[in-house]
């Protein structure tokens, strides 16, 4: 708890002078005014994260975090959750979605085991900071402890700090997870209070049961366990994930660092609510990629209060949105360094 606090004591808004000074840029750069819409709005939101007015991202990572489930034996979804493992595996080998994608913006992925549930090999790039193995059967019980939520994010935390030491400064988000869309519409169920019935998707597979019997276990879930909604600690720890956890803390080691953060699609944007609920200026270095197919997704987006960027009817997670969005980021950034204003182009207006 003394790293979340001490993290949450550092996260400042963004700088408003340096914000001031790329929007007074931008509208006088050498094209009409507003003419490059969102990328605009981006490229001050850059500024004011990084106080630099041509900010500048050479090293990118995309961090993975991945975990099991135990309310995977309620038949939520069709897929082997040894599924987990293999896929943490093929991240560390560069086969996966993230991967192929990350590397065009020479992005890596670095794959964090934080709840897998079997033990993962020491020598196969994985970086091991397992808080359990999986969490337990929400439907039957919370899905952890409290403490057990709060090292969640404090792993988060750690690693992303440990990459920024490395000299990374632009970070995304993904997660690996067998069933982990079934503790993310659970999660959001209990922020809206609403049933879980219209917000709930197919994930990467639907059990038997389909829609209607997956929405009945969170519903179920959430009524044994109680999540206090006014309380994003307590919500994580009876029915959320560990890598959601983790991923939630590595929004927060990224604002506190004044480093932007990529968040990838639904089970992201619902990590990015835990940690806005945290602490809410972490929102401001927040960058929301793509638009999930999954249907919840729209409002949770909604919830957080950022649009993402793309519309690509994307829903496979891993960070792949995330990834796809870093080309974007660097044309922002080379608006601001390589465009001239009117006033330096010796044009008048």
């Amino acid at each position: 708890m003394n790293l979340l606090q001490q993290t949450l004591e550092k996260i400042a808004g963004l700088d408003q002078e340096i914000t001031a000074m790329a929007r007074e840029r931008v509208d006088n750069l050498i094209k009409p005014a507003k003419s490059l819409g969102k990328l605009e709005h981006l490229a001050v939101q850059l500024a004011g994260i990084t106080r630099n007015l041509k900010p500048d991202f050479n090293q990118k990572a995309v961090i993975v975090m991945a975990g099991d489930h135990g309310v995977y034996v309620e038949g939520v979804t069709n897929n082997p959750q040894e599924v987990t493992a293999a896929q943490t595996l093929n991240f560390a080998k560069g086969l996966t979605g993230v991967c192929v994608i990350g590397q065009v913006s020479g992005a890596k992925v670095v794959p964090v085991d934080i709840g897998i549930n079997v033990e993962m090999p020491a020598d196969a790039g994985i970086i091991l900071r397992k808080v359990k193995n999986g969490t337990d059967n929400m439907a039957i019980g919370p899905a952890m402890t409290r403490e057990e939520a709060i090292k969640a994010i404090e792993v988060g935390i750690d690693i992303a700090n440990e990459q920024i030491e490395k000299g990374v400064n632009l970070l995304g988000t993904g997660e690996m997870g067998i069933g982990n869309t079934t503790p993310s519409t659970a999660i959001l169920s209990v922020l809206l209070h609403c049933d879980p019935l219209g917000i709930t998707g197919r994930g990467a597979g639907l059990g038997k049961g389909g829609i209607e019997h997956k929405a009945e276990v969170i519903r179920r879930a959430i009524h044994l366990n109680q999540p206090n909604p006014d309380d994003v600690i307590d919500i994580l720890a009876k029915v959320g994930g560990l890598e959601i956890g983790g991923m939630a803390g590595v929004m927060l080691g990224a604002a506190a660092n004044r480093i932007p953060v990529v968040i990838d699609g639904f089970i992201s944007t619902i990590a990015a609510i835990i940690a806005v609920g945290l602490e809410p200026k972490a929102k401001d270095y927040m960058i929301a990629s793509h638009a999930s197919q999954e249907p919840g997704a729209k409002r949770a987006s909604e919830f957080l209060g950022i649009e993402p960027m793309l519309l690509m009817d994307m829903c496979l997670g891993e960070g792949s949105g995330a990834a796809l969005a870093f080309p974007i980021i660097d044309a922002a950034c080379s608006m601001l360094k390589n465009m001239p204003t009117f006033a330096e182009a010796g044009m008048e207006i």
